[in-house]
């Protein structure tokens, strides 16, 4: 005879099952949906670099929806998420996810400069950035989210922001970048959060913040990180998640207000 208790967590596991398998999912984005950094890229996605380990490969080898397909690509701005990537949903998708913005406001090519340049290059372009952030990125976050609400109406979109890139504490004995370009990147990083969590709040979407997923697992968080470091060979994975990253981070984070 099965207990109260353990008839309910069996109904709730049924139900969860069925809603999960009437899902069809798509994950849009930027690089930190594809899942540069997180090596293992599919041939398929080409310079997209999707990843098996990124995010929303990871909940649908979970969670097992209807359909799941992944058009994020590395490099994308809303431009492109409008362009090339919209036309993937339809009014029977139920379930969305993006990261988006980072690179509308030139973030990689910011982290190019902070490596490779002076303090001063890397503050003047982190300044730019910001101010991009607040003037340009609001209204492009709107339209964006505005196109996926209309084209797949009834989907629960969830909206991902990107982590703080230093833990600061740790900051004094960390090589590379200097501490003051270290906290203008995580003020940057918590400038564009905070631009994108109103922009989905705005447009009725559920923004999933990934920096408490990550505290304790940022750069000079050493033998936890969670992050490329810099790395003046292989700059496009600089400052992006590990596959730790991804599953301990994104996916944890995602997980946590998807169906």
């Amino acid at each position: 005879m099965l207990t109260a208790a353990a008839t309910a967590a069996v109904t709730l596991m049924a139900t969860n099952a069925s809603a999960t398998a009437a899902d069809h999912y798509v994950a849009l984005g930027d690089s930190y949906s594809s899942g540069v950094g997180a090596g293992n890229y599919t041939s398929s996605s080409g310079s997209c670099d999707r990843s098996t380990n990124a995010y929303s490969q990871l909940w649908a080898n979970s969670r097992h929806p209807a359909s799941y397909v992944s058009v994020a690509c590395s490099g994308a701005t809303t431009q492109d998420v409008l362009n090339n990537q919209i036309s993937a949903l339809s009014s029977g998708t139920t379930l969305v996810s993006i990261t988006i913005g980072g690179n509308d406001v030139g973030f990689s090519s910011v982290m190019e400069t902070c490596v490779l340049d002076s303090d001063s290059a890397c503050l003047a372009a982190i300044n730019t950035a910001t101010t991009q952030a607040k003037t340009i990125l609001p209204g492009r976050l709107a339209t964006t989210f505005a196109a996926i609400r209309k084209a797949a109406p009834s989907a629960h979109v969830v909206v991902l922001g990107y982590p703080e890139l230093y833990d600061l504490g740790h900051s004094w004995y960390c090589p590379g970048l200097s501490g003051t370009d270290r906290s203008a990147l995580n003020n940057a990083a918590d400038l564009l959060d905070t631009q994108i969590s109103a922009a989905a709040q705005n447009a009725g979407d559920t923004f999933a913040d990934v920096r408490g997923q990550f505290h304790g697992h940022e750069l000079c968080d050493f033998f936890n990180e969670w992050l490329h470091s810099v790395d003046v060979t292989d700059v496009g994975d600089s400052y992006h998640p590990t596959a730790d990253g991804q599953s301990g981070g994104y996916y944890a984070a995602f997980s946590a207000v998807a169906p």
